[in-house]
């Protein structure tokens, strides 16, 4: 189980990858559309309760993503605000330049 898990939480820190599965999951269902028109699912209670079901799963699993992504932007902008990152510049110059006087 803990293979599982370790490979779910590399999964979702992909954005490429879920970007990916979650547009391969729309052409699905939209390709679903006119599957489930031509063979009548859509008066099948089960199947749009189905339907329903996961609408609502997903759209709480993509607010939670979003929210996700939000907050790791709150914490680096946090972090951002406490750096010194002029002095960080200054600092690297000052290492990595030699100051010679000129002979003259």
């Amino acid at each position: 189980m803990s293979v599982v898990k370790g490979l779910w939480a590399s999964v979702q820190g992909d954005p490429v990858f879920m970007r990916r599965v979650n547009g391969w999951l729309a052409i699905f269902w939209i390709g679903m559309i006119p599957v489930s028109m031509w063979f009548g699912w859509l008066n099948s209670v089960v199947y749009v309760s189905a339907l329903s079901l996961w609408a609502l799963v997903s759209g709480h699993w993509s607010a939670w993503q979003a929210a996700r992504v939000e907050v790791k932007q709150h914490e680096e902008a946090t972090q951002a605000q406490h750096r010194d990152i002029p002095g960080e510049v200054v600092d690297a110059i000052v290492q990595k330049t030699t100051i010679q006087a000129e002979a003259g």
